[in-house]
């Protein structure tokens, strides 16, 4: 790196364009010719030389250039934003209905919205804040942003921590606002540093040469600004990771025991209680909105709860010694919090089918008795099923949420919201099998016009398999599986959330906002008075607000023979 001598005797690194003892300009780098030597100073960042203009042979200078310059920031967070708004465009994964067909995003996107939600998938638009090139996009943000700051922050502390009374006259008379005045006496230059005094000014002398100066803090406004943006993508970043984030849900049947997801084993949650209290129908408040609505309404659900901790949640088994953490009644807007968890009541099921017992016919006399019965628990599905009197019943297939579509049947979801079999029933001392199809029962409680979103199913379970015939696979079948009754289970909607990075998205806004209040509110303002043999020059330069400084200076010099302050940008 080359380096230029003023004539002060300063040493200063090549692309300094002001030397950082007397502010002389550095012609070779401000290109005058004599046409134009009193142009006003370039004073962004004192004219002291920056990384970026200086290095540019390595790969690291070439890197650190790129990422330095301010047009390369505005296109990342441009892009960024645009990407943001794409994200918006289609729901994310976690929002896709779960009403859907599928839910699996390969699926749901190009069958619901064609060639578009096929390249919305593959271009991971589904999982946009997740997605790899997205958080490498953030952080190349963050990056530009630690490299920019640097590449200005450096040469500018450097330059005002190097702040001299004693300036080149070029560097005076070259400043926007500028004066000369003959026959000052010392009476009135005391006076001036008097009144700048009053108004706050800091005062430094040097060989009958004096600065005043303030408000240098709000100099580092911007920079504070992106302290405050590089900890709100640092804290972006951090949400990806479960440690600090964590956003899952659960699903709890009365009665039931499950460990908390995303809590590693560590907290189990039994469900003892759930609630659900309706609006009156009578009531004359809520009368018209029910009506309006179709259905009860829900005036509380709510779930009666305890948490458990394990003693140690690396053992397999764990869940054998748990120790009772506290009793909870969660309700909407009434979560409970353990161990920088929080638990949130979110929604619930009422019929979510639990047993289903089926019984075995002749296929032509229905109104025998039955030849056996067996009993499927749908939270522990057996393949096959022995009955005593030698019947055996194999689970060939499983919808746990039947439907029927052009590409034949599936299941929408894993939820057991309405279950159907495909049975091979072996006869006793036969090695033949009968394949049928057990299935629809909501299509035949509907049948029976029973709103199944309103009423309990389980008044019915008695009667309902009357209406859930098999369906005969091959057309010669000797017998049929009929469903005799049913169980249902109400389960409630937990949603688990953790969140370590809100402080962190907190502070990064809150130092931010200071960079605002300190860029904008305060002016970095200085003021020079540069004593001759025949009288005195005064120069002034601030970063904006420019009225506000002339204001300070009219207030300084009244009652003196110092000259005002002309605007050589006017003149420029």
């Amino acid at each position: 790196m080359k380096h230029i001598k003023c004539e002060c005797g300063h040493v200063n690194p090549e692309g300094t364009v002001l030397c950082e003892a007397c502010g002389k300009p550095i012609e070779v780098n401000q290109h005058i010719d004599g046409n134009d030597k009193k142009k006003l100073l370039n004073m962004r960042y004192e004219g002291s030389a920056r990384r970026s203009t200086t290095y540019n042979k390595t790969i690291i200078d070439k890197i650190w250039n790129f990422f330095s310059s301010v047009k390369v920031a505005v296109w990342l967070i441009i892009l960024a934003l645009i990407a943001s708004g794409i994200g918006t465009i289609l729901p994310l994964e976690q929002y896709i209905p779960a009403d859907a067909v599928s839910r699996d995003p390969a699926i749901f996107y190009p069958e619901t919205y064609g060639l578009f939600g096929q390249i919305y998938f593959q271009l991971g638009f589904h999982k946009l804040y997740s997605s790899w090139w997205y958080l490498i996009l953030i952080s190349l943000i963050g990056v530009s942003l630690v490299i920019c700051s640097i590449d200005r922050f450096v040469p500018l502390y450097r330059a005002l921590k190097r702040q001299k009374a004693k300036r080149h006259q070029s560097f005076l008379n070259r400043q926007r606002f500028y004066s000369e005045s003959e026959l000052v006496s010392q009476e009135d230059i005391d006076a001036v540093k008097a009144q700048l005094k009053k108004q706050r000014y800091r005062i430094m002398e040097e060989e009958g040469h004096f600065v005043a100066e303030k408000g240098r803090f709000s100099r580092w406004g911007p920079y504070v600004n992106h302290i405050g943006l590089i900890i709100i993508l640092i804290a972006a970043l951090l949400r990806t990771t479960s440690f600090f984030y964590i956003d899952d849900y659960v699903w709890v049947r009365e009665g039931e025991l499950t460990v908390v997801p995303g809590t590693e084993s560590e907290f189990y949650i039994e469900n003892n209680e759930f609630i659900l209290d309706t609006y009156d129908t009578e009531d004359e408040r809520f009368k018209d909105a029910i009506a309006k609505q179709g259905q009860i309404i829900p005036s509380n659900f709510q779930t009666n709860a305890t948490i458990y901790t394990a003693e140690n949640s690396d053992v397999i088994g764990a869940e054998e010694n748990l120790e009772e953490l506290g009793e909870y009644q969660i309700s909407m807007n009434k979560p409970a919090k353990f161990g920088g968890y929080t638990l949130y009541q979110q929604g619930y099921q009422l019929n979510e089918f639990s047993t289903m017992t089926f019984k075995i016919y002749e296929m032509n006399d229905s109104e025998a008795e039955s030849l056996g019965e067996f009993t499927i628990d749908l939270f522990n599905l057996q393949t096959e099923y022995v009955l005593d009197n030698g019947f055996k019943v194999e689970v060939v297939e499983y919808y746990p949420d039947y439907s029927l579509t052009e590409n034949g049947v599936r299941s929408k979801t894993n939820e057991s919201n309405n279950p159907a079999f495909v049975f091979n029933l072996f006869p006793p001392n036969s090695e033949a099998s009968e394949i049928s199809f057990v299935g629809d029962v909501i299509g035949s409680a509907e049948d029976l016009g029973i709103d199944t979103s309103v009423v309990d199913l389980q008044p019915m379970a008695n009667v309902i398999g009357a209406f859930a015939p098999s369906i005969d696979a091959t057309g010669e079948n000797e017998y049929r599986v009929l469903i005799d009754s049913i169980e249902f289970d109400r389960k409630s909607g937990l949603s688990i959330k953790r969140d370590y990075t809100l402080p962190l998205f907190g502070l990064g806004a809150i130092i931010f906002m200071i960079g605002v209040i300190q860029g904008m509110y305060w002016q970095h303002r200085r003021i020079w008075l540069h004593s001759k043999s025949n009288g005195i020059l005064l120069a002034a330069h601030t970063n904006k607000n420019w009225f506000g400084l002339k204001k300070d200076i009219e207030k300084a010099i009244e009652g003196t023979s110092v000259r005002m302050v002309e605007d050589q940008k006017e003149d420029d």
